[in-house]
């Protein structure tokens, strides 16, 4: 990614009206000039990368480097030598001296992402780094000094990781002198509409305008919890801007294999309640896109100079609710498509109920007993 780029995205992390978003930007003003540790935790895809390197460009250090490093993507044996570098010969391939990731960050900020998954020994030679600010490349017999920043960020609980004896409590207090948390995406909603909207122009092409929302979709999109965070919602609108660049997104016109899984039932009952979206404008990936997400010839249904369907409204309906861009020639059940629809949607609904009944017939607007009667037809687990 490039400079400019990753300087875009980091921008994108305090986007937003809400409390949470202007509590982080005053957070960040206020300690982005510390040298101080800081410790940023959260869950997978809220955007601790992007917290970290918004710290480093609005601090003194922003002349200097920002060089991030996973820790739970390098092998431990090789740690050692990627932080803090080695001298040629010092191991089998070996072949040349090797600047470590601390030394390269000098005057500049180092980022330990997924610090709760470094080995407990490499714990041990990291503290006595913080404490000293200095390295030992392996295979040196000289120190060097180091003057970084140091910021980490863990998707785990490092208090219980101490408590089961997989994470250094002297480490823990030595990170964990500026405490930051970054907030799950459902719990900020308020600022969904905009990230859309700037992920929407980050990723469009360079000439035409970037893709919106019909207002049933960004409804849908806003209500949506996102478990993927932050990285779940870049990765859709990066997908809609290549499939479908500068058009206006309908959600039933949507295939559902390109939407994440917990919008799906919501499509299904909008296109049950309301019928097939009204084209009125194109709405469709190339040709050879949709070539080879259905496996076959792109069908001309797709295209906007076909009729609007008039007869056989619920056998569209279904056919759209499954992705299908037409009838099969040797023609299908419409019965036993009705209920395999059904079914997917109550196990789609179950899931993200864990298996709760009551929690899955109010998702559903459903009976209880209706809904039970259902789960015992199509033989579903529940909790």
């Amino acid at each position: 990614m490039s400079d400019n780029a990753s300087s875009m995205k980091s921008q994108s992390f305090f986007i937003g009206t809400s409390p949470i978003a202007q509590a982080l930007r005053r957070l960040v003003a206020t300690i982005s000039n510390s040298n101080a540790t800081v410790m940023i935790t959260g869950e997978s895809g809220t955007g601790k990368e992007l917290l970290a390197r918004s710290l480093h460009e609005q601090s003194d250090r922003a002349g200097g480097a920002f060089v991030p490093i996973n820790c739970s993507a390098i092998p431990k044996e090789l740690l050692e030598s990627e932080l803090f570098g080695h001298r040629k010969g010092s191991f089998t391939g070996a072949v040349a001296d090797r600047i470590g990731r601390f030394e390269l960050a000098h005057g500049g900020t180092i980022f330990l992402d997924e610090i709760g998954d470094m080995s407990l020994d490499m714990q041990v030679k990291l503290l006595r780094v913080l404490q000293e600010r200095v390295i030992d490349p392996v295979g040196s017999t000289r120190q060097i000094p180091i003057d970084v920043r140091v910021i980490a960020a863990t998707h785990r609980d490092l208090e219980a990781e101490i408590q089961a004896g997989r994470f250094r409590e002297d480490l823990y207090y030595r990170l964990n002198v500026l405490p930051v948390v970054t907030p799950p995406l459902r719990e900020r909603p308020e600022d969904i509409a905009e990230l859309l909207r700037f992920y929407a122009e980050h990723y469009k092409l360079p000439k035409g305008p970037a893709v919106r929302f019909s207002p049933d979709f960004l409804e849908a999109l806003v209500n949506y919890p996102w478990p993927g965070n932050v990285r779940e919602l870049c990765n859709l609108m990066d997908r809609f801007s290549t499939l479908y660049p500068g058009q206006i997104l309908d959600l039933r016109a949507i295939p559902a294999n390109l939407l994440p899984k917990g919008l799906v039932p919501i499509q299904a009952e909008m296109l049950l309640r309301s019928g097939p979206v009204v084209q009125t404008q194109e709405m469709t990936p190339p040709p050879e896109v949709l070539a080879e997400m259905n496996g076959a010839q792109a069908s001309d249904a797709w295209m906007t100079d076909q009729p609007e369907p008039q007869d056989n409204e619920i056998e569209s309906i279904i056919m759209l609710a499954q992705g299908m861009p037409h009838l099969p020639p040797e023609g299908l059940s419409l019965k036993d498509r009705l209920a395999e629809i059904e079914r997917n949607i109550i196990e789609q609904a179950l899931e993200r109920s864990q298996g709760n009944v009551s929690r899955t017939a109010k998702l559903l607007n459903l009976q209880r007993t209706t809904l039970i009667e259902k789960i015992n037809k199509y033989e579903l687990r529940t909790a």
